[in-house]
Formats: structure tokens, C-alpha cells, sequence
């Protein structure tokens, strides 16, 4: 056991992956490695909703069972032996997709898993649970009433950010290496940033959002979360694929971006975004973005307009997309929500819509706005959150002498990238702050997650952006 231990927290998905071909450990090794750490860490980190210990048990002795009986190559499972876990918005075979609510648990359990759930599992990986998340979606901290908040690994005063808090919190405690989660206005990005680990959140439509439960259908992306950038990228290989159940995920084909991480970033035109990523942004995100442009030997920035209006645009979309999907909820079960949630809920769904409409006009405006901007840069960076993570319970950050509510602010800098649909690696930065990490995300055009992936590996290899994962605090 002691290998499959130093493997979950001291490996990758690639590492595993060849030990299991290798025969040097086994998939049933790696879920019980994998199962103890949950058990001996979880009841602190809080990251867990549920953990389908039986499920990855049988699922474990059927890759081990398949490996023993063939000398075929396995290079087709890029994942062997990979145990992950998932926001339990993904629907999860025998769980009920709760979506982080009180109201959904009276559903009845999910009839099969999710696409991006089976193709992970097709990829060789193994589901270890679902875990927690903000009510719905809809927050940046992952502080829920219903399931208790979940706490940042790192310190476990401190939120683990959201609303896939539990997902980045799952990884950053080594609970597992591979994780799910999704992104409306910054819900990979921000926990990512605060845990300190690596997240992608695609191009809007690369990834299908069937079999998960929706927030803003014209916002929603679902993504990857790990300890480098080469375990993203393989875990984003296996996840790609259109599916047609999902109006909004594009008919494009399979595009590789592991096999091209070493082409590294000579030939990438580089900026760093100034204006609102600055001014909305602390000591500490700033110096984090300062690093990574040193690292990457740029010294360009360049803006993009009206960020902030875009930003209130992005919210009052979320607000009349979130409010209309729960309206009958909110009518007939307003009690069952947590208050913030259901007061910005019933705000949304008295909207004028007249108000959603100029929204969605100033969005189509903004995003020409950063097409044109790459048309000379092919990478933009950019702070993911504002500060390091707050103590759970805090109300108000004070940010460049500004005193902002914490909830929504942390996800300030990342809202606008999301509302125009581009793609974005964010990778973890040290020594910004004394003793927490802190995320830049590095943004490139529609369709370019290579271009992303890249950058964010030669950072990684350059010891620039690491994801340690945090001391085991006892249960």
C-alpha cells in the first residue's frame, strides 16, 4: 500500500498510469490508497458528499481482472487505474444529482452516469464519489448550509472557493489526483486559484454539459481539475466529443493537446491584461501575474474595454437564466433554499427583459472586443482571484481600498472571461503570500486549449506554478 500512497499524492495520472502497466501496483491498491486518505483527511477538508466505495471497489477488481488477463497494450486507458471524483451536479449511476440543493435530494438516483463521467471511466479511470459544492452553482466559496461548508486544505479556516470548491478541495488534500467540476463565472478558476491547483475551463461548447444539473445554459462549461497541467491535458483528451443531447456542444473533432505540451511557448506572443485585471485586483494577484510574465519573458499588456459593464451584464444573464430555471421551486419551495441563493434567484426572474436583451448585446460586443485583441497576442494573462482565500464566514474584502462583498467578488476577475465563451488554464502560484497559493489564468482564443495547456506546462516545468499537496490534517 505504501507505493499506491506515495502515488496518489506524490505522482500524476501519467505515472500512475504506467505503474499500473507495469504491474508495480494495481488498481485495487490505488482506491483503497485513495479511500484511506479520504477517510483519514475528509472529515476536516469537508470536500466529500458521497463516496461510492463499493462502486470504485468492483470497478478497481475489473481493470485489475482485464490486466491480468491479456498482454495487449493498454495504451488505449490513458487513465489506468486513475481514481477521480465529481461536483454532484454530474450525474453519478445510483446517486441522486443533488446539485449541492435540499430541494433535489427527494429525486430519485441518476439512471447511468454522465458522458463525461463514462468517458473518464472508459479512459481506465475510477469513481471514487461526488462532492460538495455551492446550492445550484451559484457562489464562489462553497460555504453550504445543507452539506457544511468545505474548507480550503491548505488552511482549513479559510474556503476552498467555488462553487467547485469540493472538487478543487478533493485534489489540494491528495484525496485524488483527477477531478470534474463546472464553470459558470469563474467556478473551476476561483477554487482552483484558492486551493492552489491546476483547473481548465474549455471554450463554451467543447464539452458537453449533458448529464449534469444546469445553472445558466447559456453560461455553463464543465472541466478538468489536477495537480499539473499534463494531467490536465490528458484528462481533458479523454473527456472530448460532441454529444447531441447538448444543444450548445459544437460538432468538432478530437484535437490533442498532451502530445503537443513540449512545444513549449518561443513561438507564443504573450500579454498580460491591464486595466480592471489590475485595478480590481490585490497585492497578491498582481505579484502572481508578474511572476508568470517574467517567467514567460513578456513584458506586453494590453486592455480590453468596458470589463466592468461586461461583468454586470454576465451577472444580470446568470440572475434571469438561474431565476426562470427555478421558478417553480421558488414559488412553491422558497423555504428549501439557501436565502442568498433564493433571493438573487427571485431577483432574476423579475428582470425586464429588456435588460437580459442589452446584455446580450453588450456580451456580442465585448467578445468582438477580444477577438480583435487576438489578432496580435495568442496568450493573455490575468489574475484569477482578486486575494488568497478568505476565512470562512467573511463578509467583506477590502481590495485597493475598495470594500467589497466577499461572496460574489471573488469571482470578479474571472466573470468576464467566461461570459465571452474563451478558454483558460489556471495555474497556482507561491510566494505571493506567506503561506497560500494564489491563480493566473492564462487565456487564449476559441478553441485554443492547446495553446493554454502549453504555457501552463512550461510553467509548471519551470517550477513557476506547482500544486504541493496540503499536510494531512488529522480526521
Amino acid at each position: 500500500m505504501t507505493g499506491a500512497s506515495e502515488l496518489l499524492l506524490r505522482g500524476g495520472i501519467a505515472t500512475i498510469a504506467a505503474a499500473m502497466r507495469e504491474r508495480s501496483v494495481s488498481a485495487g491498491e490505488m482506491v483503497e490508497a485513495s479511500l484511506a486518505r479520504i477517510a483519514a483527511t475528509d472529515g476536516i477538508v469537508n470536500a466529500f458528499t458521497d463516496v461510492t466505495a463499493e462502486r470504485a471497489r468492483r470497478r478497481a477488481a475489473a481493470l485489475d481482472l482485464h490486466l491480468a488477463r491479456t498482454d495487449a497494450a493498454t495504451d488505449a486507458l490513458p487513465l489506468l487505474g486513475v481514481p477521480f471524483a465529481v461536483k454532484n451536479l454530474f450525474d453519478v449511476a445510483g446517486l441522486t444529482t443533488r446539485a449541492g440543493s435540499k430541494i433535489e435530494r427527494d429525486k430519485a438516483p441518476a439512471g447511468g452516469d454522465g458522458p463525461l463521467v463514462a468517458r473518464l471511466e472508459a479512459a481506465g479511470a475510477v469513481l471514487v464519489g461526488a462532492l460538495n459544492m455551492d446550492e445550484y452553482a451559484y457562489g464562489f466559496t462553497t460555504e453550504n448550509s445543507h452539506d457544511g461548508p468545505t474548507r480550503n486544505p491548505h488552511d482549513t479556516a479559510r474556503v476552498a472557493g467555488g462553487s467547485s470548491g469540493g472538487s478543487a478541495a478533493a485534489v489540494a488534500a491528495g484525496h485524488v489526483p483527477l477531478t470534474l467540476g463546472s464553470d459558470t463565472n469563474g467556478s473551476i478558476r476561483v477554487p482552483a486559484s484558492l486551493c492552489g491547483i491546476f483547473g481548465l475551463k474549455p471554450t463554451y461548447g467543447r464539452l458537453p454539459r449533458s448529464g449534469s444539473y444546469p445553472f445558466v445554459a447559456s453560461l455553463d462549461h464543465l472541466g478538468p481539475f489536477a495537480r499539473s497541467a499534463h494531467d490536465l491535458a490528458l484528462a481533458y483528451d479523454a473527456l472530448q466529443g460532441a454529444d447531441s443531447r447538448d444543444p450548445a456542444c459544437v460538432q468538432r473533432g478530437f484535437e490533442a493537446t498532451s502530445s503537443l505540451l513540449s512545444h513549449g511557448v518561443d513561438d507564443l506572443r504573450i500579454a498580460t491584461l491591464g486595466g480592471y485585471f489590475e485595478e480590481q485586483a490585490g497585492p497578491e494577484a498582481r505579484a502572481a501575474v508578474r511572476g508568470v510574465a517574467e517567467a514567460l519573458g513578456t513584458t506586453r499588456s494590453c486592455s480590453l474595454p468596458e470589463v466592468a459593464r461586461a461583468r454586470a451584464a454576465a451577472f444580470l444573464i446568470t440572475n434571469a437564466e438561474g431565476g426562470s430555471l427555478h421558478l417553480a421551486d421558488l414559488r412553491a419551495r422558497a423555504a428549501d433554499f439557501e436565502p442568498l441563493s433564493r433571493d438573487r434567484f427571485l431577483a432574476g426572474a423579475l428582470l425586464p427583459a429588456a435588460w437580459v436583451q442589452q446584455a446580450q448585446r453588450l456580451r456580442r460586443w465585448f467578445a468582438s472586443r477580444a477577438a480583435e485583441l487576438f489578432r496580435d497576442v495568442d496568450i493573455l494573462l490575468a489574475p484569477a482571484t482578486p486575494c488568497v482565500a478568505p476565512v470562512i464566514g467573511t463578509e467583506w474584502l477590502s481590495i485597493n481600498g475598495q470594500r467589497l462583498p466577499a461572496r460574489p467578488s471573488l469571482g470578479l476577475l474571472a466573470q468576464p472571461i467566461s461570459f465571452i465563451a474563451l478558454p483558460v488554464c489556471a495555474v497556482p502560484i507561491w510566494g505571493c503570500h506567506e503561506s497560500l497559493p494564489i491563480g493566473v489564468q492564462v487565456i487564449a482564443a476559441p478553441w485554443r486549449e492547446d495553446l493554454v495547456l502549453r504555457v501552463a506546462h512550461h510553467l509548471h516545468n519551470a517550477g513557476v506554478a506547482v500544486a504541493p499537496v496540503a499536510p494531512s490534517a488529522p480526521a
